[in-house]
């Protein structure tokens, strides 16, 4: 029996952008906890007396730990809402910090990074979730940029307050004092989120091919979900987005980016944290600023921005690899802008997934999605840190400008394969389209 069509949502009132801000300020801290390890890279090593491949280990296991929960996370909260997702992500990220500020081993602190990389997993997907059901549509990738770019203000609060809060006192205090955040942070999600506005007690889905709607239970599409996501060149056209744009500057704000600028181009510890800080206004600014072109060229995102931004970033680096000694101050904040590209791009990667899946599979989708771009991560950091160690330059006291060189030039091949399967899934998506 058909369904009759809902009323359109109207725009959202106070609550929505109350609940939104809670969400997003929850994301804050959760990239605050995935970058803490990159902002202490060089104090972790000494502490755990561990060499290049080691220390990227750390990342790694985060990495895939995260990317490798992408898919799960996306079939609970298609099954579940994102109240109860963003909350146990709060307290597993707590979980993690604790352990991390009173692990006195390798195998520990390993342990630690596993918890964050799970609660890490369940933030960003439910919070993409909380924008689908309490804005309008026609808003969604204005939204998106503006989630992510709140967000990554996260990454400066690792950055400084984090580092100066270790040298002033200690590890086990810097680290546990994320712990109690996130309890907090935990706390708050719990009593303010909602899943749903009090006038849709659940999901209407719109099948984005036939039109159909029907209204969405916890049993729809859990079983085929995943494969009939996978299926649409969209969803694949959106991973490999994903894969491409962000890696770059992933890897180098989880972990290599102080030791390269500190070790590598001889940069005090403050200027190499104002040269990251400045990635990160970057990306601030150049969020909304892709997010509205992103909505104004929908057939175009991928040519337009998403190759574009890649190449940037590509183009930077070799830069930098191959300037004759160290590179002037001005080519590493041209690098800093460039990777600030990455991160708006890569949420187009959810625009495509919003745009080629109904909602009931939308965060099925949205959880392979943002894997992709951590999978790129996860292979960029093992790369870099073990091309360190085969050069012998795998501890702070062997690193040189020559071995991170080499090392970051192996990101090359990643934007090669990315670009790559991004040209391969476009024109099958836009024969599914019919264009």
């Amino acid at each position: 029996m058909p369904i009759a069509s809902p009323a359109p949502r109207q725009i959202p009132g106070w609550r929505g952008w109350l609940i939104w801000a809670v969400g997003v300020a929850a994301y804050m801290l959760a990239i605050a906890n995935r970058t803490s390890l990159g902002a202490v890279g060089v104090d972790a090593a000494e502490r755990f007396h561990a060499d290049a491949a080691t220390l990227s280990l750390f990342a790694v296991v985060q990495l895939a730990v995260y990317g490798g929960m992408q898919i799960p996370i996306g079939v609970l909260l298609d099954r579940y809402g994102a109240r109860p997702i963003i909350t146990a992500g709060m307290f597993l990220m707590a979980l993690g910090q604790l352990t991390m500020a009173l692990s006195p081993s390798i195998g520990i602190a390993i342990l630690a990074r596993v918890l964050l990389g799970a609660g890490d997993a369940a933030v960003f997907p439910a919070v993409l979730r909380l924008v689908a059901t309490w804005f309008p549509s026609q808003r969604g990738p204005v939204m998106v940029q503006l989630t992510g770019v709140i967000g990554q203000a996260g990454q400066l609060i690792a950055l400084v307050p984090l580092a100066a809060l270790l040298h002033s006192t200690s590890w086990s205090i810097a680290f546990g004092s994320f712990a109690g955040l996130g309890v907090l942070f935990g706390i708050l999600v719990f009593a303010l989120i909602r899943n749903h506005p009090p006038e849709s007690p659940a999901d209407v889905t719109v099948d984005t091919e036939t039109g159909v709607v029907r209204i969405v239970t916890s049993s729809v599409d859990t079983e085929v979900g995943i494969r009939a996501a996978w299926r649409h060149p969209g969803t694949r056209l959106a991973f490999w987005s994903h894969f491409t744009t962000p890696f770059a500057g992933t890897a180098f704000v989880l972990l290599w980016g102080m030791p390269f600028l500190t070790a590598g181009e001889g940069l005090s510890a403050a200027r190499a944290a104002g040269l990251i800080s400045v990635y990160v206004v970057a990306g601030m600014i150049l969020g909304p600023v892709i997010g509205d072109l992103s909505r104004r060229m929908p057939n175009q995102r991928s040519l337009a921005l998403v190759l574009p931004a890649t190449a940037i970033q590509c183009i930077a680096w070799l830069a930098v690899i191959f300037y004759p000694g160290s590179a002037p101050d001005w080519l590493l904040y041209v690098l800093a802008v460039a990777l600030a590209f990455g991160g708006p791009a890569s949420m187009i990667a959810f625009d495509h997934a919003r745009t080629h899946n109904p909602a009931h599979r939308l965060s099925t989708a949205t959880g392979l999605t943002n894997a992709g771009g951590f999978v790129a991560a996860l292979l960029a950091v093992f790369l870099i840190g073990v091309t360190l160690d085969l050069q012998g330059a795998g501890t702070p006291d062997t690193y040189s400008l020559d071995a991170f060189r080499l090392a970051f030039f192996m990101q090359v091949p990643l934007w090669a394969l990315g670009v790559t399967f991004i040209l391969i899934e476009r024109r099958k998506t836009r024969i599914r389209m019919g264009f």
